[in-house]
């Protein structure tokens, strides 16, 4: 075996080293998915009943609201209109809820450690087929490789039992297929991801240009194919909650720049605070994300469908609300996940005296994952 292909291993036990310290004899992972003792009274019943990691305080996060979807997948109880923040906009985004309660066999004791679980499962079949475009054949693939697969927002997608690490696992996969010329299989890909959340669709940008009017007709109903779970799931997620149910959500999206601009002079303004360290966290990510988007620009690799996939996600970043900023890192390196992914792919082509310039300054936010599974 090659030692680079060694190394990636003794990481890939590393991270199953670091989750296995949120394993609690009886409750199981459970703690991966933050739910806090606070929260318990408004709680869905099938949750309360099965034994779980309670956190003091009130501080939950985005698992605590899919792990109840997974234990109602179809929506039927009406305890939990009043166990989710927002009903109708976690409803919309299903389908690793449907993936919890499949792998959980319908048992609920089951399908909370299939929820809490499968972002770790994601992680380890994405740390493999991403050597399809990086293979571990030296110093340099592997940095790549390393810095891909312990980036903050992947980590903090397995650590708190988020949709970002199986999402970008499905959005690779559709790449995977785009590269083969396999419309069908990508769209089929893509249109199950769209399930998972509304983003996922911007993977389409992985679909080649059409040529002639047969090459319109596929990617047209290539297209549909894609929004076409959504749809079908959205009516009947309206036909339960009505109103705005298909427009929930829709207030992270704001002027573009205006967020991102805000950040780097909130973050600029704070360097003279005493928190100087959370300061320099966020000021981190920011030179981070500014060279993954640089990077894009100086490459212009229009043809090649990580690219594509990195410069919509790109666009996102620029009219995100700024919610998506907020924090020491905030959610912004989970939501754009797919921009690293692709700069990191578009690297692993790059044989300029660059290299290692770009790779230092668009990985910055390395710095953050060290603490990414730490508590």
């Amino acid at each position: 075996m090659q030692p680079w292909r060694a190394l990636a291993l003794v990481c890939c036990a590393l991270l199953l080293a670091l989750v296995a310290r949120f394993y609690h004899p009886g409750l199981g992972f459970s703690a991966l998915i933050v739910l806090s003792e606070a929260h318990a009274p408004r709680r869905l019943p099938a949750l309360r009943a099965i034994p779980h990691y309670e956190y003091p305080g009130d501080m939950e996060y985005d698992g605590a609201q899919y792990v109840q979807l997974a234990l109602d997948p179809l929506l039927r109880d009406p305890a939990i209109d009043g166990a989710l923040d927002a009903p109708a906009y976690r409803a919309r985004r299903i389908l690793f809820s449907w993936t919890a309660y499949a792998l959980g066999l319908g048992r609920p004791a089951w399908i909370v450690q299939a929820y809490a679980l499968q972002n770790v499962f994601a992680w380890l079949i994405l740390a493999w087929l991403i050597t399809r475009w990086i293979p571990l054949t030296s110093p340099r693939f592997f940095a790549l490789w390393f810095t891909s697969m312990f980036s903050h927002g992947l980590l903090a997608s397995v650590r708190l039992a988020l949709l970002d690490g199986p999402s970008l696992l499905l959005l690779a996969l559709a790449v995977a297929a785009a590269e083969k010329g396999r419309t069908w299989v990508m769209a089929a890909i893509l249109g199950t991801a769209g399930l998972g959340r509304e983003t996922n669709l911007l993977g389409a940008t992985a679909m080649a240009w059409p040529r002639g009017w047969r090459g319109w007709l596929r990617a047209a109903a290539a297209a549909v194919l894609i929004v076409l779970p959504l749809l079908v799931w959205q009516d009947y997620v309206w036909s339960i909650y009505r109103g705005s149910s298909a427009t929930e959500g829709a207030y992270m999206i704001t002027v573009p720049f205006s967020a991102y601009l805000a950040e780097w002079r909130d973050t600029i303004a704070g360097l003279d605070r005493v928190d100087l360290l959370l300061i320099g966290r966020q000021l981190l990510v920011l030179v981070a994300l500014t060279v993954q988007v640089v990077y894009l620009g100086w490459a212009r690799k229009w043809a090649t469908p990580w690219w594509r996939v990195a410069a919509a996600y790109a666009v996102l970043m620029f009219v995100v609300h700024t919610s998506v900023w907020e924090g020491y890192p905030g959610a912004i390196t989970r939501v754009v996940l797919p921009l690293k992914f692709g700069f990191n792919v578009l690297l692993a082509q790059d044989h300029s005296r660059g290299f290692w310039g770009w790779f230092a300054l668009g990985n910055l936010d390395l710095a953050m994952s060290v603490d990414a599974l730490a508590t």
